[in-house]
């Protein structure tokens, strides 16, 4: 039997198809805000993309408006059996974890493949069934986009009408990349804006230097590592957060304790100036990957020797 595509009511400004919009970008804020005029939604950590479907076809475009249909042609398919004749949504590409955690650097392996595990997570609708959607309220958008993707295999970013603060504190505390608080009958905009504004989780955690890296003489990070019983885990390299005068005192800490081969258990593929793991670094980061890898990781400074 042929999929058939329901079209729901008229709603918004009566317009013809648009094209590529400028996306709403959530600026950077200091802390989470509360009150009733905000909702929350989980921050993801994946490819931004923009969804056009219009005359029974449907491109997929990042950020800045590259035709990502072929690389993302799993997305194309699943947006394809919403219930709406043309739409434009706005969301984020992720490969999701058992416990509900997204990962860039997962995402990006995937993409190396065939891409099957790959989801659309829709948070705004912008445009649907000739009729321009963005002057209306936030609110109003998301109930007319968690419609058309019912029953589909789109997943949709629900909005959390909480205090801000404890939404944050729970999204560290399990793992996700951070929050995105919009205000909640906010029309779409296509600029930075304090409608949307954003904090993504930082953590903290103390880690061996298990070597540095030098470009053309020029400091160039250092390679950490996590002890699991016996053994030297890899936990990522850190290339910021560091000033000439830091990274000359880490070089001259760790030039003593050079040695010629690698002190982790499992050999990693990244060349590097290796030394006895003797030196303790604070590092901030977002999240952690599956493998224990530090992610947006930054250098804080040094603890002390062992």
């Amino acid at each position: 039997m042929a999929f058939q595509r329901k079209k729901p009511a008229a709603v918004g400004l009566k317009a013809p198809f648009p094209g590529f919009i400028e996306p709403e970008l959530a600026t950077a804020t200091e802390k989470v805000p509360s009150g009733g005029r905000w909702l929350h939604e989980i921050k993801f950590d994946g490819y931004r993309v923009q969804v056009h479907l219009v005359n029974e076809a449907v491109k997929v475009f990042t950020r800045r408006g590259n035709d990502w249909t072929k690389r993302f042609r799993k997305i194309a398919d699943d947006v394809w059996h919403i219930a709406a004749g043309s739409a434009i949504i706005d969301g984020e590409v992720v490969v999701p974890a058992d416990d509900g955690t997204t990962d860039f650097s997962v995402l990006q392996n995937e993409l190396k493949g065939k891409s099957t595990k790959i989801v659309l997570v829709v948070f705004d609708l912008l445009y649907l069934n000739g009729f321009d959607l963005r002057k209306l309220p936030l609110l109003e958008r998301k109930a007319h986009l968690k419609k058309i993707i019912a029953g589909s295999d789109v997943q949709f970013s629900e909005s959390f009408e909480m205090d801000g603060r404890e939404m944050y504190a729970h999204a560290c505390k399990v793992g996700l990349e951070g929050v995105v608080s919009k205000v909640r009958n906010s029309k779409y905009s296509s600029e930075r804006g304090n409608d949307w504004v954003k904090k993504t989780c930082a953590q903290r955690e103390t880690l061996m230097v298990a070597g540095f890296a030098l470009k053309d003489n020029d400091w160039d990070g250092i390679y950490l590592a996590r002890r699991k019983g016996d053994d030297l885990i890899y936990a990522g390299k850190v290339d910021h957060g560091f000033d000439r005068a830091s990274a000359a005192n880490l070089r001259k800490r760790l030039t003593p304790l050079i040695r010629k081969t690698q002190p982790y258990a499992k050999r990693i593929a990244h060349k590097g100036i290796w030394v006895e793991p003797e030196v303790l670094a604070e590092i901030e980061y977002r999240a952690k990957s599956a493998e224990g890898k530090v992610r947006h990781p930054f250098f804080r400074g040094i603890r002390e020797a062992l």
